[in-house]
């Protein structure tokens, strides 16, 4: 699938306060929401490993590599 909405930035923001994760249903720590493409401002509210787990899909679908940026957000947003 080379015409895919994966390889996309994606926002990370904090989830606000009772959200749960929408993968798991753990308390939520992060929004995450795709930039571009038709998916355009969709997203949702993950904990912090289901979010690893949706940033290194997002980021790139075949090397499973988070881009320095996206690292950089995950780290201010842990501490």
């Amino acid at each position: 699938m080379s015409n895919n909405e994966f390889g996309l930035p994606v926002s990370i923001d904090f989830a606000p306060e009772g959200s749960l994760c929408e993968w798991c249903g753990k308390p939520a720590m992060q929004q995450l929401t795709a930039i571009g493409g038709k998916y355009h401002n969709e997203g949702g509210f993950f904990c912090h490993v289901c979010g690893e787990k949706f940033i290194r899909a997002v980021a790139d679908p075949h090397r499973r590599v988070v881009s320095p940026e996206a690292s950089a957000e995950r780290q201010a947003l842990s501490t």
